[in-house]
């Protein structure tokens, strides 16, 4: 048995305790809309659970899990609040990311503490300027999940050259402690209202060399962490790990949205019937069940065979790339999707203030505005590939 794996007695463990959670997650629903932020109750039920430990390298206290089992567990928080299992996913995998940071990175960060958190804006906005021993780094960034947790923030940018001023090729990440950065409270949204997704500004502060890491290394799969981090999971591709924290939330939802649909359904009469008796309820009910089901097993598929290569110390070739990457950006098209038909069936019973299945409805709502969940781009690359054109992203 693999003792990384989604099989793994401390696997099932974890996926037990999210489902746990449950009734505790969803006591805490209205605090976490109402707050604009995940309750700090939740993020140390976490820390304590060790779910931020599940992408963590083992030297640093972490377990090194296989990625399916990270996204089991967040699908499972998902369920009873998306706006945790969210901030779960895009700051938890940074504990993988931090890994393939020039170790010194990660000393920085975790030498004293390292349940230590990182949040992160990875959108190319920061403007830097090349000096002895780093960067200078300057900019205000969107979206930050989950920031005011963390004491650490990964942020984007390109490095200009004299030869290419904006050239995503020279993208990178810096790593950026929160003294050196302000939040700005300005979360003000429609669903996912707990996530706390704020800006970050930075004002000319001093980032060194070890403390950023080129995209084109996560691409490549060859990272200066790896000369520490040496197991296979660390020879992942960067975005094929982190596009799936920002899909899985939605899945959850939307497992979240059928349970509700299927509640409504059960009380709510249709002139003298119950809708439960309506066979097109059924109908939905059973594809929407369908579809869940086939997304989540895709995910584990696609991770098995990903860490299959890794393992085997194989590449992993672009052409699955990019299929993974497809696979992931369409979750949340098809899971609005599926919402929206169970939100128009459900009728009067769906759209009132307080109905879970609105909830959850607008939650999946917003994570499709994610970037990462744009899902067009990558399914136009997916069909060039397929009729044998080169790859044209990076981001796979």
């Amino acid at each position: 048995m693999n003792e990384y794996g989604l099989e793994s007695p401390r696997a099932q463990e974890l996926i037990a305790a999210a489902r746990a959670m449950g009734p505790d997650l969803i006591a805490r629903r209205a605090e976490c809309k109402a707050g604009r932020r995940v309750p700090d109750a939740t993020v140390e039920d976490f820390h304590k659970a060790g779910f931020f430990k599940i992408l963590q390298p083992e030297q640093w206290g972490g377990y090194a899990m296989d990625p399916q089992v990270f996204y089991m567990v967040g699908f499972e928080v998902a369920r009873f609040c998306p706006s945790s299992a969210w901030i779960l996913g895009v700051i938890a995998v940074h504990n993988w990311q931090l890994a393939v940071f020039d170790d010194q990175a990660a000393q920085d960060v975790w030498a004293d503490d390292p349940s230590v958190l990182i949040s992160s804006s990875y959108a190319p906005v920061g403007k830097v300027k090349v000096v002895d021993g780093g960067f200078r780094l300057s900019g205000r960034w969107s979206f930050s999940s989950g920031s005011e947790h963390c004491k650490w923030a990964f942020l984007g940018a390109v490095v200009p050259t004299p030869e290419a001023p904006f050239d995503m090729a020279n993208y990178r990440t810096f790593l950026v402690p929160m003294e050196d950065y302000q939040i700005v409270d300005n979360w003000d949204v429609v669903g996912l209202q707990g996530t706390g997704s704020h800006d970050i500004v930075v004002d000319d502060v001093f980032v060194p060399e070890h403390r950023t890491h080129k995209s084109m290394d996560g691409f490549l799969c060859d990272n200066p962490g790896n000369a520490v981090n040496t197991a296979p999971l660390y020879r992942m591709p960067f975005m094929q790990v982190f596009v799936r924290a920002v899909c899985t939330a939605s899945l959850g939802a939307c497992e979240g949205a059928l349970q509700a649909f299927v509640d409504v359904a059960k009380t709510r009469r249709v002139g003298p019937n119950f809708m439960k008796d309506d066979p097109s309820a059924r109908s939905l009910a059973a594809e929407a069940r369908a579809d869940i089901e086939e997304m989540k097993l895709t995910m584990v598929r696609n991770f098995d065979e990903m860490m299959d290569k890794c393992r085997a110390g194989e590449p992993i070739p672009v052409e699955d790339r990019v299929r993974y990457r497809y696979d992931s950006a369409i979750v949340a098209d098809r899971c609005l999707a599926l919402s929206s038909r169970m939100l128009k069936a459900a009728g009067s019973g769906g759209v009132r203030q307080g109905s879970e299945l609105l909830d959850y409805h607008l939650d999946i709502l917003c994570s499709q505005a994610h970037v990462a969940n744009h899902s067009a781009p990558f399914a136009n690359n997916l069909g060039g590939v397929m009729f044998g054109e080169e790859n044209h992203d990076y981001a796979v």
